[in-house]
């Protein structure tokens, strides 16, 4: 069997690790994202990149009959946050409230606005803008950097300060909780929970279904009350430190080749 992984780093732990278990009775290559689609198709790729070109190469692929995991549009339905919340929404799933700015200027120029509040920008990326505002004095020293970029704004919901990261490989559930970036004491290392809440596993797989994700992360607050708030959902994230995970990554490619392969 043949298994492609669309990345600039095929270096990075889970998909090395998951690669070196494939290798050992299946050939693997790595396909940078600006590569073409010719040649002869692999068996099933693994889609670890969000870039237009690797965008632009699954959906290649795909149309060829490949299997990609995740799919060109499901990858790229997570880069919208604007989208990302409509569709979450819809379907009813525990997603914060979002609102949409062209620009900061915009944003600053609204008189509804509620403090404190979560700004971001609105096309998700590495290194993109997540911020807690308290008033809008904070707003004007966004400018410099973010003025001509459109942002999403969520509530602040007051919660302990951990974000719960939930991933997903396959019907495989794994979790650990982080430091927020908004919080007091960013930075923190992460640490394990002493266990999800009842129905967080299912959330996060249900979110997954409502995405058409394979892999993915879904990163969760404890609202004061208890409930779960989903403020973020990412295809193919890094799932570092977490025993089993390039096993189940290893597993659930095989298997979907052998799906495609009928």
């Amino acid at each position: 069997m043949r298994i492609g992984l669309i990345t600039p780093d095929p270096g990075h732990p889970l998909l090395a690790a998951a690669a070196a278990l494939l290798g050992e009775r299946h050939e693997v290559e790595v396909l940078h994202p600006g590569a073409g689609s010719a040649g002869a198709l692999a068996d099933v790729y693994l889609l670890k990149a969000r870039t237009a070109e690797a965008l632009e190469l699954a959906r290649a692929l795909e149309l060829r009959g490949a299997p990609v995991v995740n799919s060109a549009a499901a990858t790229e339905g997570c880069q919208d946050r604007t989208a990302m919340a409509a569709r979450a929404l819809a379907a009813g799933l525990p997603f914060a409230p979002t609102r949409t700015f062209a620009s900061l200027a915009r944003l600053e120029s609204a008189t509804d606005l509620q403090w404190p509040l979560v700004v971001k920008s609105r096309h998700s990326r590495k290194d993109d803008l997540v911020v807690r505002l308290d008033g809008p004095g904070g707003l004007r020293e966004l400018a410099p950097r973010w003025s001509r970029e459109p942002v999403v704004t969520q509530a602040f919901a007051p919660n302990s300060g951990w974000d719960h990261k939930l991933w997903v490989v396959g019907d495989e559930v794994f979790a650990g909780l982080r430091r927020s970036e908004l919080a007091d004491g960013a930075g923190q290392p992460p640490r394990g929970p002493r266990g999800l809440p009842d129905g967080w596993a299912g959330l996060a797989l249900r979110t997954g279904r409502v995405f058409g994700l394979e892999v993915y992360g879904v990163d969760v607050i404890a609202t004061e009350d208890g409930s779960p708030l989903i403020v973020d959902v990412n295809a193919f994230p890094g799932i570092r430190g977490q025993s089993g995970a390039p096993e189940a990554l290893a597993a659930l490619t095989l298997r979907r080749a052998a799906t495609a392969a009928g």
